[in-house]
């Protein structure tokens, strides 16, 4: 990260100097002025204050669940007591962290369809990766250093937050009712599909994406080379699209839990699906589950967390976010939400973890192909649509205002 000169942010009760990064003056998108860079940590103030998406911080609370537990440990060590609060889709996380000021909230686990929202809103700062050693660990296309794909969380060379975990949106299906494997997305977008009404589909307006993905295969014309970098003419034929398969639709689901208990109880058939969702649906015993990455492709998502540019206990944020890099708590994470790890080094842990076998099941959908960079290239990684088509069609491109409002159209058709 190319270094401007650094300045003061004056602020006894964090015990932090927060440092610019620049390499020109650009402004990094945070209403013109060069973000907070948390550059060391100190003692922990005794409390942390997230919001999470549901599975990435447990505590052994979780009924039937109480082995896993990455939390307990976490406050044993800091002196740093964890208050968690739930974020079912990214809008209301991002919502969440503009509540009180920007101040009520340490940190989030952002997806990529929130983090370029916080970041170009001030909401969050930038970190020093030195602060962090299992940073140089990171799967190569998300590295801060020079990793292909890290929009979401690297602006104007600032680093905004530690990567997480990651896995694609694949199509689940129940194998008692679809007993062929699907090779495409036409089984959940077009009119003919045989499964209408039990059609399932992510409930947020970044799913618009999974719709221009497939036109990106059977529409070549539209000349669409990334899902989330629309002009209005393919942003259109996207919404059209996405509206056809509303009628599809039996219910959509925002909550993964939502889609599990639709498996079960027969309301879902098919649809997109996160790995999470495979893990507790897969089996006999469950709802006879499976998934693909159908021939068109998969989005995806890299989660990242944040910290606040207003954080009220910084240092325990801090620490919460070299605690998440340790390749064992990955594995464990990995394991619960049937995930793989940015830390590269947790795809053995997830393998020793898992016993016989797990050499094995390390290197399947269910954990995203850990470690697989491959893989990863391949997916169609979320990110906040803006008007920058970030090519040379300039600013022409459909704004994420637009996405959320049409979504509303959608919904509702």
């Amino acid at each position: 990260m190319r270094k401007a000169s650094r300045w003061l942010v004056v602020s006894a009760a964090l015990a932090l100097v927060g440092a610019a990064c620049g390499d020109d003056g650009a402004e990094p998108g945070g209403g013109g002025e060069p973000p907070i860079v948390y550059d060391q940590i100190g003692e922990g103030e005794g409390a942390l204050k997230l919001i999470a998406w549901h599975g990435y911080t447990e505590d052994g609370t979780t009924e039937g669940y109480e082995e896993y537990d990455w939390v307990t440990p976490f406050e044993d060590e800091t002196g740093c007591q964890v208050e968690v609060t739930y974020g079912d889709t990214s809008d209301e996380m991002v919502q969440l962290m503009r509540s009180g000021g920007g101040a009520e909230y340490d940190g989030v686990s952002a997806s990529g369809d929130a983090s370029n929202r916080l970041i170009a809103g001030g909401d969050v700062g930038a970190i020093d990766p030195a602060l962090f050693p299992e940073m140089e660990n990171v799967i190569a296309p998300l590295n801060p250093d020079g990793g292909s794909d890290t929009r979401h969380y690297i602006v104007d060379g600032n680093v905004y937050g530690t990567p997480y975990m990651y896995g694609p949106n694949f199509l689940m299906y129940n194998t008692e009712v679809v007993t062929e494997a699907p090779t495409s997305w036409d089984v959940t977008f077009e009119a003919d599909s045989p499964y209408a009404g039990q059609v399932t589909g992510y409930d947020a307006p970044i799913f618009i994406a999974d719709a221009a993905m497939y036109l990106m295969a059977h529409q070549p014309d539209l000349g669409i080379t990334d899902p989330y970098e629309l002009t209005q003419e393919q942003f259109d034929a996207a919404v059209d699209l996405a509206k056809q398969q509303s009628d599809l639709i039996g219910s959509y689901w925002a909550v993964y839990t939502e889609e599990i208990d639709g498996f079960f109880d027969g309301s879902m058939v098919v649809g997109t699906a996160w790995p999470v969702n495979l893990t507790f649906t897969k089996g006999p015993k469950a709802a006879n589950a499976e998934a693909v990455i159908p021939s068109e492709g998969a989005t995806g998502w890299a989660d990242t967390w944040m910290i606040s540019a207003n954080a009220p206990h910084p240092n325990c944020m801090l620490k919460w976010m070299d605690w998440t890099m340790q390749p064992d708590v990955q594995a464990e994470v990995g394991i619960y939400y049937g995930a793989a790890g940015s830390n590269v080094n947790s795809c053995a842990e997830i393998a020793s973890q898992l016993g016989e076998g797990g050499e094995e099941l390390v290197n399947t959908l269910e954990y995203g192909f850990c470690g697989d960079v491959e893989f990863l290239d391949s997916l169609h990684l979320w990110k906040t649509p803006s008007a920058d088509c970030g090519d040379d069609r300039g600013n022409t491109c459909v704004d994420f205002s637009q996405w959320t409002q049409a979504w509303t159209e959608i919904r509702g058709s």
